[in-house]
């Protein structure tokens, strides 16, 4: 299974922020969106991640306030990323190391979507029991053997 399949069943809505807007306005989105992550680009280009991870450290840091800081104070600006072709072990491979749950899908420089740590388990979950079923219904219909006459002659 590729980044793609998954892209192709979740869609690939996007929200993004720029660099320079206020992390307020930036974490009221997320809440009205219900979303843990935003995808920062200036000029077209992917320049940083916002999430949730990076919200709390801002909080943590500043007394619970996000006060008249800017996105990019607060962004990582350098999310590992992944392609269209990265295949599933990959990606969890990738999102492990690096604690990530969120992954943006780049394709020659474009932003194609974004997955999260739950599109990839689901995914997982989901091939699991499409394999199940498979596996059930051949043995289901397994061919029964026919009784060989016995070696035992007299």
């Amino acid at each position: 299974m590729k980044v793609s399949d998954i892209l192709r069943l979740k869609g690939n809505t996007l929200y993004t922020v720029t660099p320079g807007e206020p992390l307020a306005q930036a974490v009221q989105t997320m809440a009205e969106r219900d979303i843990g992550s935003l995808i920062v680009m200036e000029y077209g280009d992917l320049v940083g991640m916002l999430t949730f991870r990076e919200i709390n450290q801002v909080l943590a840091r500043n007394g619970g306030s996000v006060g008249t800081m800017l996105v990019r104070t607060a962004m990582d600006d350098a999310p590992v990323t992944c392609t269209l072709e990265t295949d599933m072990d990959e990606v969890r491979r990738m999102m492990l190391g690096c604690h990530a749950r969120y992954m943006p899908v780049m394709e020659n420089r474009m932003l194609m979507g974004v997955i999260s740590f739950y599109d990839v388990a689901k995914a997982v979950v989901d091939s699991q029991n499409f394999e199940n079923k498979l596996l059930k219904a051949y043995i289901r219909d397994w061919p029964e053997e026919k009784s060989q006459p016995s070696d035992q002659a007299g």
